[in-house]
């Protein structure tokens, strides 16, 4: 029987206490229910606007009858065919509930309460939240014109250094580093130091650099046994809900990882989706010219009203509102448009919108229009 005088609070585990969860974008649901409007666009979560691809859908229906078995716990199907679109080896790859769930297990696996886990300045959230869940020392490098200053990073390392987080391109400010700084800095990182290099925007950044100056993670993984690449298919092949990420890195390292991985994390139905999408490119494409179109829709009309943007290598634009961007995060709300404050990312004046299609495009712009 319970005490009701206990206090479950001493019983929680220090590191714990000091977690700041992570704060997810509002659900549609939510807001027609608190603001009472009926049609809702959500651009806060940085989705993508054409859904997914239909031989998706058509394969998860087809796949209905096995739902009573349980998934392959290894994704062996799922990491086959990744590894022949990637052209690496089965074993250099695992896959997670999101990248989410990777970019938190390497920290459960490779760092502790004497380490150090370093990150950029307007870091995607979940890097400082890893750190605090293991209790090492969250070390946080200012960034340079809203993006990763490697350079400084690099002087940032100690020998309490276990893990560094960099994004490319970053969330959420859309920046971008290009090869020359990547290799400059992966170079002189101790081969000690882990690098997990956070890649979910990756389709749009090599799509917007045609030049050839986006360093696609795995071509450095042979190189450097101490880098490891997250990926999701969340974004460019629009299976969000499904919850589906994989990472890429040396064999050993990556066993680590499936060491503490839970079993069966990433369901059936991910797995079937994930093989779907990636024989499918011509939706990737599609994905990506409506990106470029809805890009260019929603930072000209900003910019013709005398906002400044942050120039974005991803699938959203992030705006500089001044003071008072809250209060027009607030007022779209009510217009029944859903962006993003970035408030706990430290950059109060700022509101970060998802690219969508050229309905919900307009629908901001219209809301803003009227907020304004």
């Amino acid at each position: 029987m319970s005490d009701s005088s206990t206090n479950f609070y001493d019983l929680v585990q220090p590191a714990v206490k000091k977690v700041n969860p992570y704060v997810a974008g509002k659900p549609i649901d939510e807001l027609k229910r608190e603001y009472k409007v009926s049609y809702v666009s959500k651009m806060a979560s940085n989705e993508n606007p054409l859904g997914s691809s239909l031989k998706v859908a058509t394969a998860l229906h087809n796949f209905a009858a096995n739902m009573s078995r349980y998934p392959d716990g290894s994704g062996h199907n799922l990491r086959e065919k990744l590894a022949a679109f990637l052209q690496v080896d089965m074993n250099q790859i695992t896959i997670g509930n999101g990248s989410n769930e990777l970019l938190e297990l390497v920290a459960r696996v490779f760092a502790g309460p004497d380490d150090e886990v370093m990150y950029s300045q307007y870091g995607f959230a979940v890097y400082p939240i890893s750190a605090q869940i293991v209790g090492a020392t969250a070390v946080e490098v200012p960034a340079k014109n809203f993006g990763h200053d490697l350079p400084a990073m690099l002087a940032a390392i100690t020998a309490k250094t276990k893990l560094i987080y960099v994004a490319n391109p970053n969330n959420p400010t859309g920046t971008l580093f290009r090869r020359d700084d990547w290799e400059a800095f992966i170079s002189q990182v101790p081969s000690n130091v882990l690098v997990v290099l956070d890649e979910a925007y990756l389709e749009y950044a090599e799509h917007a650099c045609n030049d050839g100056s986006y360093p696609n993670g795995v071509d450095y993984i042979n190189a450097y046994p101490n880098l490891l690449v997250s990926r999701t298919f969340s974004k460019a092949y629009g299976l969000a809900s499904l919850r589906i990420g994989y990472m890429l890195g040396c064999a050993e390292n990556i066993s680590y990882i499936n060491r503490l991985r839970m079993p069966f994390s990433v369901n059936a139905y991910a797995q079937v989706a994930a093989i779907t999408a990636l024989s499918d490119p011509q939706f990737v494409t599609k994905t990506l010219r409506t990106n470029d179109q809805g890009m260019m829709q929603v930072r000209n009309a900003v910019e013709a009203k005398g906002l400044e943007v942050i120039p974005s290598f991803a699938n959203f634009i992030t705006i500089k509102f001044g003071e008072n961007a809250l209060e027009i995060y607030e007022k779209l709300l009510r217009e029944g448009v859903i962006v993003r404050p970035l408030a706990n990312y430290g950059m109060t004046e700022y509101l970060r919108v998802s690219i969508g299609n050229n309905h919900e495009n307009n629908h901001f712009m219209g809301a803003l229009n009227k907020v304004l």
